[in-house]
């Protein structure tokens, strides 16, 4: 994907349902930090978790695979660089929060990335890792996307636990759309995704995430998985 298509993607993030509900849930867990430290995006994309990070104070560094989000996140004053999530050109212990939204879901070898977040944080940090949630949603969409699974929560748990992590939590967001992917995911393509929401959509969409946070269904089964680990120490 060249750098252009990237900076229209990265235009229509700000405003889409989930990636406005991604930055929610970001920011209610930076809240649990007595101050900022040192933190590491894998997986960043064009970089808008590393820029929310910044937001709040930290010093963020951003990885991904593709050189043209690297370009686009440096271009929006990121300090980012192209590396693998499986084999991270970073420091041992180097950091207090390490970042994978939307990634595992995408690499075959998930336990080296895995166990590669547990590596670069220091002893008490914390991982906060978003998944795709529950094979019964599996599609072709999934496929076209790219993913390799998606995660039930003892699955995502086990991995976590596999790499040398404590989970902490482990909760459920998207539980009231959950119905749409089942209903709509084998007529979309590609493309669609790449496309702006109709604004009543996106509002329906925003209305709805709002709502769940309000509601005690954390637990319930929903489209995606949030967990929160530490590294022991």
């Amino acid at each position: 994907m060249d750098t252009i298509e990237l900076q229209r993607i990265a235009g229509l993030e700000d405003g889409n349902w989930w990636f406005r509900e991604r930055r929610a849930v970001l920011t209610g867990e930076l809240l649990r930090f007595s101050a900022p430290g040192a933190a590491v995006d894998v997986g960043a994309g064009a970089g808008a978790a590393a820029r929310l990070l910044a937001e709040h104070g930290w010093h963020a560094t951003a990885i991904d695979l593709d050189p043209d989000a690297v370009a686009v996140a440096r271009a929006h004053g990121v300090e980012a660089y192209v590396g693998d999530a499986r084999y991270l050109q970073l420091p041992g212990e180097g950091f207090d929060l390490a970042l994978a939204l939307d990634v595992l879901e995408f690499i075959e070898d998930d336990g080296r990335a895995a166990a590669e977040l547990a590596r670069v944080l220091r002893p008490g940090g914390t991982a906060l890792v978003s998944a795709a949630a529950d094979m019964a949603l599996w599609s072709a969409r999934d496929v076209a996307d790219g993913r390799v699974r998606r995660y039930g929560r003892r699955a995502l748990v086990e991995l976590l636990e596999g790499a040398g992590l404590l989970v902490e939590r482990v909760w459920s967001r998207g539980v009231l759309v959950r119905p749409v992917p089942r209903l709509l995911r084998h007529r979309m393509t590609r493309r669609d995704d790449l496309a702006p929401l109709p604004p009543a959509v996106n509002g329906a969409l925003r209305l709805s995430a709002a709502v769940e946070r309000r509601l005690p269904v954390r637990s319930w089964p929903g489209t995606w998985l949030f967990a929160r680990a530490r590294r022991p120490g």
